[in-house]
């Protein structure tokens, strides 16, 4: 029996069937526009974008790898995160979908209980609650689309659309809800109304869908969902997880003393623990896949799309190379990267091209320019910006854990680059490991659904299977020395100098 996985990015989708040995035996990536802006800011997509391309590459499968698809017996499904999907009670959608980039937020807060409102300004949140019930995209169709919301019977994740549309229920994954809901990272569950998190986000329980457990089965694909997709009739829809939380199981962080390292659109560092700890203090950790256990994480929320916005903005000639080449930027990229030396020679970036929950004044900085730079000493600087930015955040969890981190495990675009892959090592002090493979959130996602087959009994035992350790990285002695430097003598202190202008700054415009 195989186990098919579904992840769904920002810019494409995978369907990939996996066999129980972590092996790939069947791919196909379907391209598409990440999102259209009918305003400044806004970020929405045709939410049948997502399913026709699940259709589109699961048909491929189908077609050109007809054995392997017949032998599917689990279906998975993994998607970028905070995305949401309005339908009615026929699932019929009201409107696009608005995706984790999308801008827009309310003009003033939710208005909350009094008793809530002064312990959010004791304990110093109330701010970043505020910024939260501001940035819930429930709120502002509340506010801008009233007959819309009337009108949703289901307000869905993305994950929880291609869920039903496999299987017509509205069924989705604890380990998928990472967005602006209501939602109990500590319990697992939906928040009682009148909570702490009802007061942020003003969202009916009876307008979310029901929740079960990762390795759960949410239901089976019927005659007419086949005719469709290509996948065998009673194929068992399994309940997964987010991408990030389906990466770090996928690369075998399992435990307290690894990290996992995402080089995504939103790069991010994760952990998996079974004690409940805030590596931002307020700001909970994300439900791991692995029953009652979490991933406390730290994000860039830019992260690599800044590569792609240095490729738009500065790399033309080799995006052009490139095409006549047919390779990808970043090959010919990473080629002259490697004769930057460490420190890009005196710049120092500060990664904040989006601002976080906890510095919502922050903005971008490079500082140290001469007139000896070029733009390749800036790519250097965005990768090494990234590095240190998520270095910072393995101190965080090194210290709210107790625990002392001895390895990185890496995925993500950015981690095809073995001198990025270095970089990260130098930085981080610590072996770096890629996996066998980069499609590590449809891994841990296939390693959920060989669990919900009962293949293996948990995650421990399906990690000793399906996960296999490929090429480390290790520290350079002479270039860890430079990064020390740069980390504690410039980078830890450049936010703090520029908060103050910050400020100022978001006066002025």
């Amino acid at each position: 029996m195989h186990v098919l996985s579904i992840d769904c990015g920002t810019q494409s989708l995978r369907a990939i069937i996996f066999d129980k040995n972590g092996e790939t035996l069947a791919f196909k990536q379907v391209i598409f526009e990440p999102y259209y802006s009918i305003k400044i800011g806004y970020a929405e997509q045709d939410a049948l974008v997502f399913y026709n391309a699940l259709c589109k590459g699961t048909l491929y499968l189908k077609e050109n790898y007809p054995d392997i698809m017949d032998k599917v017996k689990g279906v998975t499904i993994t998607t970028q995160r905070d995305g949401v999907i309005c339908v009615d009670e026929k699932g019929a959608l009201l409107r696009p979908a608005i995706i984790w980039a999308d801008q827009r937020k309310i003009n003033k807060p939710r208005k909350m209980s009094l008793l809530h409102e002064s312990i959010f300004r004791l304990i110093g949140m109330k701010s970043t609650v505020d910024t939260l019930s501001r940035n819930c995209k429930a709120h502002w169709i509340q506010d801008n689309e009233p007959e819309i919301w009337a009108k949703t019977y289901k307000y869905l994740q993305l994950s929880a659309f291609l869920n039903y549309k496999l299987t017509g229920l509205f069924i989705d994954s604890m380990a998928s809800q990472v967005g602006h809901i209501p939602f109990s990272y500590k319990h697992f569950r939906y928040e009682y109304k009148h909570s702490l998190k009802h007061d942020i986000f003003h969202i009916d329980n009876k307008k979310l869908c029901q929740l079960i457990g990762a390795t759960k089965v949410i239901g089976y694909i019927s005659e007419s969902v086949s005719e469709l997709t290509g996948i065998p009739i009673g194929a068992k829809v399994i309940a997964a997880g987010s991408d990030k939380g389906c990466e770090t199981v996928g690369v075998g962080c399992n435990n307290t003393h690894m990290v996992s390292v995402s080089l995504g659109s939103q790069a991010s560092i994760q952990t998996t623990t079974k004690k409940y700890y805030e590596t931002l203090r307020f700001i909970p950790p994300f439900q791991s896949l692995v029953p009652d256990f979490y991933n406390p994480e730290i994000q860039i929320y830019r992260g690599y799309w800044m590569v792609s916005w240095f490729k738009k903005e500065f790399a033309l000639k080799e995006v052009e190379q490139a095409k006549g080449l047919d390779i990808v930027p970043e090959e010919i990229l990473d080629r002259e990267l490697d004769k930057i030396p460490p420190g890009a020679e005196g710049l120092v970036l500060q990664p904040y091209w989006g601002a976080g929950v906890k510095m919502q004044e922050a903005k971008g900085a490079i500082i140290g320019f001469t007139d000896g730079h070029t733009r390749l000493h800036i790519y250097r600087a965005i990768i090494e910006g990234i590095g240190f930015a998520l270095y910072e955040g393995m101190c965080k969890i090194e210290k709210r854990s107790g625990k002392k981190i001895r390895k990185v495990m890496i995925s993500g675009g950015g981690s095809k680059s073995d001198v990025i892959c270095q970089i990260t090592a130098n930085i981080f002090k610590l072996p770096v490991c890629r996996v066998q493979t980069y499609e590590t959130s449809a891994l841990g996602a296939a390693m959920a659904g060989y669990i919900g087959l009962e293949v293996y009994s948990d995650f421990n035992k399906a990690t000793e299977s399906m996960v296999h350790v490929g090429k480390c990285f290790y520290p350079e002695e002479k270039n860890v020395e430079i990064y020390e430097k740069i980390y504690n003598d410039l980078y830890t202190k450049v936010y703090k100098r520029l908060k103050p202008l910050y400020k100022v700054y978001k006066d002025i415009f």
